[in-house]
C-alpha cells in the first residue's frame, strides 16, 4: 500500500514548480514554503488512491497577500490557485528578510544612527558585521506602512567576525520599520543610545580557555542492529505503526499512529506556538512572533548529525523543500530516530519468597530540531513498551537580549544576565493538535480530576478523596485549563470499544505545570495567539481546521481556534480532534548565557484501560547474577 502521506520527492517538487511557472508565469514569483497538500481524511480512510499534490504558498507581483497554489502531479495541473488578502497574507520567507536586511543597511537615516553609536559602517567588509534580524510587525504596524503591506521590524547587533555570537553586543534602542511591499524603510526608531556591553558572548569551542577533562568515552551499541523496521516514511516498532513527515508550519508530524492493529491517533503535530515578551523596553514591547506560522518553522529544519544531535544506532529521513526561487533544497538527515534505554520498566522484590522480577523499558524516539532566529527547538516524539506516547520539546539556543546600564535596567522584567546586558521576561507557547481515532472509532471526552470529600460520620478525619470524571459534551464546555492541585487531566474515550473489565477504552492526556497566556484578554497578543488562553480546546474534526491562530498569520488580525469554536458545535461522540497548549514562562538567568542550556516542557498520552493487564508482562529479563 502506497503511502499518502510520504513527504515530497526532489523530482516532485521540480516538476510541480515547472507545472507553476508554465501556468503562472511571473518573472517575481518569490516561493516562502512548499509541502504535500494531505489527502481528505474520508478518502483515506475510505482507501481511496490519493493523487500527489503539492501546496506552495508565495508572492509575486500582484500587491495582495501572495498565493496558495495546489499542483496536482497526477494530472500534470495547476489544480488551484488562490489569493491571499491582505490581513491574511503568506509567510515570510528567506526573500522577505532579505529585502528587510538590504534596506535596513542602506537606509542613511539608520547608518547615521549606528555610526552615533561608534560602530564603523561605512565599507561592505564593516556592514557585513552588523547581524540584521527581522521580527514581524503584524498586529503593531508603523502607522507610515499601510494597512495590508507586508511589514517587519529590525534590530541589530555586532559582530566580531562571521563567527561570533551575533547576540552579545546588541545596538540597543534602534528599530528600522520596514514596508516589505513598497520596498522602503519607512521610519528610523532611534530611542537613544545605550553602550555595548564589555564581555564576549562566543560560546564555540575554540574560544573557550579549557575544555572539561575526565568524561570517558560513552558508546551506543546494538550489535543486532535496531529494533525498527523502516519502508520509505513507514515505520514499525513493538506493535506500533506509523508515518513521519514534515511539514512547512507544524514540523515534525506523526500520521496514522496505531498499537497492536488498534488506531490512536490520525494526525499527532505542532499547530501554532507564540512567544510573547513581557518587557516594556520599547525594543522588546511589541514582539509576539507566531513561531510556526509567520516564519514556517518546518522549512528551518536543520539538518543533524551522528554523535551530536543524535546518539546511538540511528536512523534519518531526509526531507526536500523548494527554495524561494523555485529550486530544490535537500536536507540531509531532517528527522532521527532511534531506540534509547530507559531505565526499569517494572519491579518487584518479594520478601517471602526473597525474588526480584524486574525489566527495562525502552522507547523509540523520533525527533527534529529547528532554528527560529535566536532560539532552537527540539521536538521529541518517545513511544514507550507500555502504549504511553510522550511529547518533548527541548528549548536551547540564545535569549533575547538587551543593552542597559544602571539608570535604564528593569530587573523584574528584564534580569541581568552579563555584565551590560539582559535578557526579558518572556513565554514560549505551544498549541499541540491530536487529530484521535482511538480503536477506530467516535471519540468522547471526559475531564477527570480528584475531590476532597467534606468531613462527615463516614469520613470523621476528612481523609477521603475520590476521582470524578465529567463528561465534555461541546466545544465551550471543553475550554478547559490544567489545574494541578486537584490532579486535573483529561481522557479520550471510545465508548463503543470496551475492555475485559466492560469499561471503555481511554487514554489520557496528562499535561505539564505550564501558564497560560499572560497577555491580558483584549491585547493584540491575546486575540492573534488566543489559543494559549487555554490549555485544552476540543472540536469535532473539520477539514481545514489545522491551525490554532487561522491559516495565514502574517498581518492578520487573530483567528484559529475562537472562529472554530464560536458555533459550540457538539463534541459528545464525535470524530474528536483535541488541542492542547502547554506553555513556559522563561525568568532568564546567567546560567542561561551566553546560550542556553536545554529546558524542557511537553505532555504524555497514556493507556487508561486500553490493555486488559500490563501490556509489557512479556518483556524478556535481562538480569544477571
Amino acid at each position: 500500500m502506497s503511502n499518502p502521506f510520504a513527504p515530497l520527492s526532489a523530482a516532485e517538487i521540480e516538476q510541480a514548480v515547472n507545472i507553476f511557472g508554465a501556468a503562472h508565469p511571473d518573472e517575481r514569483t518569490v516561493f516562502c514554503s512548499s509541502g504535500l497538500h494531505e489527502p481528505a481524511k474520508a478518502d483515506v480512510k475510505a482507501g481511496v488512491a490519493a493523487a500527489r499534490v503539492v501546496r506552495f504558498l508565495g508572492t509575486d507581483s500582484t500587491p495582495d497577500g501572495g498565493f496558495e497554489a495546489l499542483v496536482n502531479l497526477t494530472t500534470g495541473q495547476l489544480e488551484d490557485l488562490q489569493r491571499l488578502p491582505n490581513e491574511a497574507q503568506a509567510p515570510y520567507g528567506y526573500y522577505d528578510l532579505g529585502v528587510a536586511i538590504a534596506l535596513t543597511k542602506s537606509d542613511p537615516r539608520w547608518l547615521e544612527s549606528v555610526q552615533a553609536r561608534g560602530v564603523p559602517c561605512t565599507t561592505e567588509e564593516e556592514l557585513k558585521r552588523i547581524q540584521i534580524d527581522p521580527w514581524p510587525a503584524g498586529g503593531y504596524p508603523n502607522a507610515e506602512i499601510p494597512a495590508g503591506h507586508r511589514a517587519v521590524r529590525c534590530i541589530a547587533f555586532v559582530r566580531e567576525d562571521a563567527t561570533d555570537n551575533g547576540y552579545a553586543r546588541p545596538i540597543h534602542g534602534l528599530i528600522s520599520h520596514v514596508d516589505v511591499t513598497a520596498g522602503q524603510v519607512v521610519a528610523v526608531e532611534d530611542s537613544g543610545v545605550i553602550p555595548m556591553p564589555p564581555t564576549s558572548g562566543r560560546f564555540d569551542a575554540a574560544h573557550q580557555e579549557q575544555q572539561r577533562s575526565g568524561l570517558r568515552e560513552l558508546e551506543i551499541t546494538q550489535p543486532d542492529g535496531p529494533s525498527f523496521e523502516v519502508d520509505g516514511y513507514r515505520v514499525k516498532w513493538q506493535g506500533y505503526e506509523f508515518s513521519v513527515s514534515v511539514h512547512p508550519v507544524h514540523g515534525l508530524v506523526l500520521h496514522q499512529l496505531s498499537l497492536q492493529q488498534r488506531p490512536l491517533l490520525y494526525r499527532a503535530a505542532l499547530s501554532e506556538m507564540i512567544v510573547p515578551y513581557g518587557d516594556k523596553d520599547n525594543m522588546h514591547s511589541w514582539k509576539h512572533v507566531l513561531d510556526a506560522s509567520e516564519y514556517n518553522m518546518g522549512m528551518l529544519i536543520n539538518s543533524l548529525t551522528l554523535g551530536c544531535d543524535c546518539l546511538g544506532e540511528i536512523f534519518y529521513f531526509d526531507v526536500h523543500q523548494v527554495t524561494w526561487e523555485g529550486k530544490v533544497k535537500s536536507v540531509k538527515n531532517a528527522i532521527c530516530m532511534h531506540e534509547e534505554d530507559y531505565g526499569i520498566q517494572w519491579k518487584h522484590y518479594d520478601s517471602e519468597s526473597q525474588t526480584s522480577e524486574v525489566r527495562r523499558s525502552r522507547r523509540l524516539v523520533i525527533s527534529s530540531i529547528f532554528t527560529i532566529g535566536n532560539y532552537d527547538y527540539g521536538f521529541y516524539w518517545y513511544l514507550y513498551l507500555d502504549g504511553t506516547v510522550q511529547m518533548e520539546i527541548k528549548l536551547t539556543g540564545i535569549v533575547g537580549v538587551s543593552a542597559v546600564t544602571a539608570a535604564t535596567h528593569n530587573p523584574s522584567q528584564s534580569p541581568l544576565i552579563a555584565p551590560g546586558l539582559a535578557s526579558p521576561v518572556h513565554q514560549h507557547v505551544f498549541c499541540f493538535r491530536l487529530d484521535w481515532e482511538l480503536d477506530g472509532g467516535a471519540n468522547a471526552l471526559y475531564e477527570s480530576q480528584i475531590e476532597v470529600l467534606p468531613v462527615s460520620s463516614g469520613n470523621p478525619d476528612g481523609t477521603q478523596f475520590q476521582s470524578v470524571a465529567r463528561h465534555l459534551t461541546d466545544e465551550s464546555a471543553a475550554k478547559r485549563n490544567i489545574e494541578p492541585q486537584r490532579s486535573r487531566h483529561w481522557k479520550v474515550v471510545n465508548p463503543q470499544s470496551k475492555n475485559a473489565l466492560g469499561a471503555p477504552v481511554a487514554y489520557k492526556l496528562l499535561p505539564a505545570a505550564s501558564p497560560p497566556l499572560l497577555a491580558g484578554d483584549d491585547s493584540v497578543v491575546a486575540k492573534r495567539g488566543a489559543f494559549g488562553k487555554h490549555h485544552l480546546w476540543a472540536t469535532p474534526y473539520a477539514e481545514g481546521e489545522v491551525s490554532a491562530a487561522g491559516a495565514h498569520t502574517v498581518m492578520h488580525a487573530g483567528g484559529g481556534l475562537p472562529e472554530y469554536t464560536k458555533n459550540n458545535r457538539d463534541i459528545s461522540e464525535c470524530d474528536l480532534v483535541m488541542w492542547h497548549t502547554v506553555a513556559l514562562t522563561h525568568v532568564p538567568r546567567p546560567e542561561d548565557w551566553p546560550v542556553m542550556p536545554v529546558e524542557y516542557t511537553g505532555f504524555h498520552l497514556i493507556p487508561v484501560g486500553f490493555f486488559d493487564r500490563n501490556p509489557t508482562l512479556d518483556l524478556p529479563t535481562k538480569c544477571h547474577n
